[in-house]
């Protein structure tokens, strides 16, 4: 009896590992050359299958190892996560690929790519609803997306991506100054003086040439004013009506939040 009960669950226990290896999913590209994989992968490109498209680069990197193919289907991969809105998997690529190949003719590419990734975190369509610009979010991302462009131009000035990264680079600093405003304004709005121009100043001093700094000085002469500090609002004054003649923040107030100063890029 013991010896029957032995075999049968010897058996049993056989056909839950054949059943477990018959369930076994089969490489589709097993037998795929490194040239049929990348024309499967830029079909897949092509046609916005960005999903199906990743794991495919990830085989041709593997098949391809060493060779500039293998590099290029990196860079694919990171291009492919960040249009499928995996942002940090692509941005993990993208540092992948430059610690493994520093001296790579496309590692401006993949500092301009960085750069793009962070620059569009999050600004799809509920920042469109909602007219929620790039200051009014976490700016890490903001100042990540600077550096990579910092890099790129001062790297490779030459750099086919440069004069974009430069551009990016100057919205990128506006944003951040008007960043600060942002936070001044909060302050200035819920009675903290002190704090509102404490962050206007900084505004003003960090980012001296931003559109942001005429609110900036006008959130300072009123916070000033709040505070009794009458020659120190004056002053502020002064420097509005100097810098911005036409500024009509002394007669208007604030500026609306529905008639915002930047666009999408």
């Amino acid at each position: 009896m013991l010896r029957t009960l032995a075999l049968l669950s010897s058996a049993l226990l056989l056909s839950v590992a054949l059943s477990g290896c018959s369930s076994t999913p089969e490489d589709p590209t097993a037998n795929w050359s490194v040239q049929k994989i990348r024309s499967e992968a830029k079909d897949e490109m092509s046609s916005g299958s960005w999903d199906k498209a990743v794991p495919l680069l990830e085989k041709l990197e593997g098949r391809a190892a060493g060779t500039p193919l293998a590099q290029q289907a990196q860079l694919d991969k990171a291009y492919a996560q960040y249009r499928d809105g995996e942002r940090a998997q692509a941005i993990a690529t993208l540092d992948r690929f430059m610690k493994l190949h520093p001296a790579s003719p496309a590692y401006d590419y993949a500092l301009y790519m960085k750069g793009v990734v962070n620059f569009n975190d999050d600004l799809g369509w509920f920042s469109w609803l909602s007219r929620q610009d790039l200051s009014e979010r976490d700016q890490k991302a903001a100042k990540d997306s600077f550096e990579a462009f910092r890099e790129l131009v001062t790297r490779f000035p030459e750099s086919r991506y440069a004069g974009d990264a430069r551009q990016r680079m100057v919205y990128i600093v506006n944003s951040l100054a008007q960043y600060e405003v942002h936070v001044a304004r909060y302050y200035y709005e819920r009675g903290a003086y002190v704090a509102a121009a404490s962050r206007a100043q900084s505004a003003i001093k960090d980012y001296p040439s931003a559109p942001a700094n005429e609110e900036a000085l006008y959130i300072l002469m009123r916070s000033y004013e709040a505070l009794g500090l009458t020659q120190l609002s004056a002053d502020a004054r002064r420097v509005l009506d100097a810098s911005y003649p036409n500024s009509e923040l002394p007669r208007t107030g604030f500026k609306s939040k529905s008639d915002p100063w930047w666009k999408f890029w």
